[in-house]
């Protein structure tokens, strides 16, 4: 399980705007956050990670 989700709305941010942020899909940012992708790239989490200024290990433990 990740916290994009948590840390995303922390933020007041929509899917769309970190799509936007990060150059991913909104499908696979969703996908993300509910888990039915769970094996993303190193850089995958780093742009996630940037974006919500958050560490890889805050978000992805």
């Amino acid at each position: 399980m990740n916290n994009i989700r948590k840390y995303r709305k922390e933020k007041n941010m929509c899917l769309s705007s970190l799509a936007e942020k990060t150059g991913f899909s909104i499908g696979y940012l969703c996908h993300l956050e509910k888990g039915s992708r769970n094996n993303p790239t190193y850089r995958a989490m780093q742009k996630i990670a940037n974006a919500l200024e958050k560490s890889i290990a805050e978000i992805f433990p």
